[in-house]
């Protein structure tokens, strides 16, 4: 809650407070996913994988581009924090961030998931969602948002007067991570991210502009999917907070695990390459 204002609204208070805003990145310029081309080769996918995502834990899987991956609820409404990186470099990874300056605050349908400086490129696609009724509600609500970073037991540790919680989705996917590629502990938390937030249902107050989250809508049966542009590691935790309507970092939350699952099409989509790293020279403007 921020302190009451100190300072006089000037003379012209209301004239500068309805000055209309401006879309920071239009996305008249920005490439558009073909989904009409990805739709033709999901009725006849392969499933070749399925990973089970214990509830408060993570668990990682590949997904070759070209493929496609899709995140169920499985048994009760549960919610999942998301890292992607390039399977052959997790340097380049998914960035919230931007993906979220030029898609919005939640994603969905025919969004695209954006990877870091220098590599900046979409690699991966969403095809499918099937929350995608949901849209806002009237709180200023949606689902799979780009805005939180994960349930840390850093914060936790700040808010809880020094608790030491280790099931929080940092650590989940921290310790995922470390198994899958080998790296110490504390090396492979330098790569953990700002994550998607699959099925969970956020927004800010309209009074205080604070983060808030409530009941997912997510149901058994319910699905996020997306198409791999390039090579991924998924990482994804089950989050303690189960369907994030009291509180994360629980114990006592119902939590539920998750499922993954790769589908390999019998084709490509029509004229769909992998596209390459981002254009900029990165010479800064400084001359050779």
């Amino acid at each position: 809650m921020k302190p009451d204002p100190i300072t006089q609204p000037p003379s012209d208070a209301s004239a500068r407070k309805a000055i209309q805003p401006v879309i920071c990145y239009p996305r008249d310029t920005l490439p558009v996913a073909d989904l009409a081309a990805y739709r033709a080769v999901r009725d006849d996918m392969e499933l070749v994988e399925t990973v089970v995502i214990p509830p408060r834990e993570a668990a990682t899987w590949e997904v070759p581009a070209g493929h496609f991956c899709r995140m169920l609820c499985s048994e009760g409404p549960q919610v999942g924090d998301l890292n992607l990186f390039n399977l052959h470099d997790i340097e380049e990874r998914f960035f919230s961030g931007k993906t979220r300056a030029l898609n919005g605050t939640h994603v969905g349908l025919g969004d695209q998931l954006f990877s870091n400086f220098p590599y900046m490129r979409p690699i991966a696609t969403i095809t499918h969602d099937t929350l995608d009724w949901y849209g806002f509600d009237e709180f200023g609500g949606s689902v799979h948002d780009v805005i939180g970073t994960r349930c840390d037991p850093y914060t936790n540790n700040l808010l809880s007067n020094g608790g030491q919680y280790h099931h929080c989705c940092h650590s989940n996917l921290t310790r995922a991570l470390s198994q899958k590629t080998g790296l110490p502990l504390a090396e492979a938390e330098r790569h953990v991210h700002d994550v998607l937030n699959v099925f969970m249902c956020t927004g800010f107050t309209r009074d205080t502009g604070q983060y808030f989250m409530k009941a997912s809508p997510v149901r058994p049966g319910d699905y996020l999917e997306f198409f791999a542009e390039i090579d991924l590691l998924g990482c994804m935790s089950a989050c303690p907070g189960g369907d994030c309507s009291a509180q994360h970092s629980s114990d006592t939350a119902a939590c539920y695990p998750m499922v993954v699952e790769i589908y390999k099409p019998k084709r490509l989509p029509e004229g769909w390459q992998s596209p390459p790293r981002n254009g900029y020279d990165r010479s800064h403007g400084v001359q050779a």
